[in-house]
């Protein structure tokens, strides 16, 4: 390992790794705390969480951790509609983090930096001789965008106003830093469409999956009764896509499949259920589990894992972790575009009610399950292994020392601000 220091900022504690962003930024932890002495900055928004800093703790050599008190911070982020600022940004600022950085850089003489989530770059703007590698994982802007197509007026008007100003802040950003990362080449290149100045230095770095740990070979006792064929779905179900996806699936698509199948029963398999979650339960063929310790018995015998996901950027954990388990998997087109599986082939592919219930039962026929899920893990093992990952991240860090030439751009107050750019 390295004897240079690294600072490492997230949203989220970046452990465990049992949802969609921590997994990304748990496996990019582990692997930078190989190479670099680690001090890391970050919060916490699920209490549970707090048990697990003595472990964060063998990655890193000093941490800031902060809890995130949600009613004070949507207060806070309620103010910036009047500011005219985006509401991700003070729901993630504090003034103890900020002067932590500071005083840690200075301390330390720390010259890198990896930033996971955008709202988080705005602790490393203003230290310019900081190189930054800010992993946007997703373009947030492009998923409000998203979001106010969904929804009614007047809330589709508030997320059209954060997705212009987010993307405002994005775009200033990816100006300032020297490297932009992205989970899927779409996602870069919707950056890069809006800020085509920073093009060279917006790049794609794809998630992975453990396939050791998510593997067919571990033996799991099942969690369903015998008699049942368990169509499961996986994730945080406080998260709005997924709670769009799952009721949308219960009552349009299940009905469908339990008219032919009656023996089908669903299982929503994820920490914090909504409450438009938990009014699915009326139903006697849907289960809700809320928190569970090992998702992997639930994917292990599932006879179908579906991922109806309506709003979908990136790439989804849920989806790889499935294939890597070799079961069959059907996911509509949002959920798949990012992914290199073959539809009909290594997943199965549908959009409308009627055919994603078609796609369901076909794959859950014992014959049919078993050689889409063999084919899914082998693309998996194929396409989809961490270290591929990192060679590129390694490589990205190799050029963060390039010299920068000056350039002027914008500061977040709108005024000009003279900062400097490189290419990786």
């Amino acid at each position: 390992m390295s004897t240079q220091t690294l600072l490492f900022l997230a949203h989220r504690l970046p452990y465990p790794p049992n949802k969609g962003d921590k997994v990304r930024s748990h496996h990019l932890l582990r692997h930078l705390a190989q190479r670099y002495r680690i001090v890391l900055g970050s919060f916490i928004d699920d209490p549970a969480d707090w048990q697990h800093l003595e472990r964060l703790g063998t990655f890193c050599a000093e941490m800031h951790i902060e809890p995130i008190v949600r009613w004070s911070k949507t207060l806070r982020s309620a103010g910036a509609v009047l500011a005219g600022e985006a509401l991700a940004l003070p729901y993630f600022r504090s003034a103890t983090l900020d002067a932590w950085v500071k005083d840690i850089v200075r301390r330390e003489r720390i010259e890198r930096a990896f930033v996971y989530s955008s709202p988080m770059a705005q602790y490393v703007l203003d230290l310019p001789r900081l190189h930054s590698i800010v992993d946007f994982v997703d373009l947030d802007s492009a998923k409000w965008t998203d979001y106010a197509r969904r929804r009614p007026w007047p809330i589709s008007a508030l997320y059209g106003l954060e997705a212009s100003r987010l993307l405002a802040f994005e775009k200033l950003v990816a100006s300032r830093v020297d490297v932009s990362l992205f989970v899927t080449r779409e996602e870069a290149r919707l950056l890069c469409a809006e800020a085509p100045e920073c093009a060279t230095r917006i790049v794609a770095i794809e998630n992975g999956v453990n396939s050791e740990y998510f593997s067919p070979a571990h033996a799991f006792k099942s969690p369903f009764a015998a008699d049942e064929h368990p169509i499961v779905f996986t994730g945080a179900m406080d998260y709005w896509p997924n709670v769009d996806a799952v009721v949308w699936f219960a009552r349009d698509v299940l009905p469908r499949i339990r008219r032919c199948d009656a023996r089908a029963r669903f299982h929503v398999v994820g920490m914090n259920p909504d409450r438009a979650v938990r009014a699915l339960e009326h139903d006697a063929a849907v289960s809700i589990t809320g928190r569970v310790e090992d998702v992997r018995p639930y994917l292990r015998h599932a006879h179908a894992v579906i991922a109806p996901l309506r709003v979908a950027r990136g790439i989804q954990n849920k989806v790889l972790e499935a294939m890597a388990m070799a079961r069959p998997v059907v996911v509509t087109t949002a959920a798949a575009r990012a992914l290199s599986a073959r539809p009909g082939i290594e997943l199965e592919v549908a959009d409308d009610a009627a055919a994603f219930a078609a796609k369901v039962l076909a794959v859950m026929e014992p014959g049919t399950a078993e050689g889409m899920g063999g084919r899914a893990r082998e693309r998996v093992l194929a396409d989809y292994a961490w270290s591929s990952r990192f060679a590129r991240l390694d490589e990205l860090f190799a050029h963060a020392d390039a010299p920068r030439p000056a350039a002027v751009l914008a500061s977040p107050s709108g005024r000009p601000a003279t900062a400097t750019a490189s290419a990786p």
